[in-house]
């Protein structure tokens, strides 16, 4: 695919994505929605995320602003700010729409976008999952994909420290 100008197109905010939203589920598309930090792009990360594509027609990223990142992560973070993370997600092929968010979980995004599928990467229990209540509550599905070891933005950022 050679159209770079559609990047920027699908790095929505709240009002402009759900009208798009909409506009999907008009015609009939299923909505998967991820978040994540994404400080540091790697495999695990392109993993995670193809296996969330293959979970819906269309794959919304929740992205966590830089002030958020920072309080979950600590103040050395993040890495990349907040506009070249959503615009590396918004280059991948399997991302549909790319969000930012500024709360330490996206409960209230998931909630107002109102996801078919919300997927999770980790060994996290269906009861640690932000928002898997409120989705399974609407008739939605919770997925959880495996991660990939050996690969975390904290050990590439502890790689490159010793170098």
């Amino acid at each position: 695919m050679n159209q770079p100008q559609i990047i920027p197109q699908k790095i929505y905010d709240l009002p402009s994505l759900q009208h798009q939203i909409r506009r999907w589920r008009l015609l009939g598309k299923k909505i998967a929605f991820t978040n994540g930090c994404f400080d540091i792009l790697h495999q695990g990360h392109i993993s995670s995320l193809s296996d969330a594509a293959r979970e819906a027609d269309i794959l919304i990223v929740g992205l966590n602003s830089d002030a958020s990142t920072r309080r979950l992560k600590g103040p050395q973070r993040p890495v990349n700010n907040e506009q070249a993370r959503a615009t590396l997600l918004a280059s991948l092929l399997m991302v549909d729409a790319v969000i930012l968010f500024e709360d330490d979980t996206p409960l209230n995004l998931i909630v107002s976008i109102a996801p078919d599928v919300l997927v999770k990467g980790g060994d996290y229990t269906l009861e640690q999952i932000v928002g898997a209540k409120e989705v399974i509550a609407a008739g939605g599905r919770v997925v959880i994909n495996p991660i990939v070891p050996g690969f975390s933005t904290t050990g590439l950022i502890d790689k490159i420290c010793s170098l």
